[in-house]
């Protein structure tokens, strides 16, 4: 698993160069508008970055309403909702990436 991890994190290396700027910025605006202490400017950059190659506008959409609504992520990971579960396995990957590659 971590080499898995690790070669998706080299993809997404290589991969971030070539990322469109068609998407919306959903994460990075929540990440700045939370107002923690830790938010930068190149961290939320980042996080939207990785975003952008593994989460959908809309998994972005709802993965932001964490920042504002911490709850809102236990409430839909402990849904039986399918779509929820589905989202739930692409989000931990997402969150897992994000940390590797935007830690520094």
């Amino acid at each position: 698993m971590r080499a898995f991890v690790s070669g998706a994190a080299l993809a997404l290396v290589v991969g971030l160069a070539s990322a469109g700027s068609a998407k919306a910025n959903i994460l990075a605006r929540a990440c700045m508008q939370a107002d923690r202490p830790a938010a930068t400017a190149a961290l939320c950059g980042c996080i939207q970055a990785v975003a952008d190659r593994i989460l959908s506008n809309q998994e972005q959409r709802l993965a932001a309403e964490f920042f504002s609504d911490p709850h809102r992520a236990q409430v839909i990971r402990q849904s039986d909702n399918r779509g929820h579960e589905v989202f739930w396995e692409r989000y931990k990957v997402f969150g897992s990436t994000a940390e590797e590659y935007c830690s520094g």
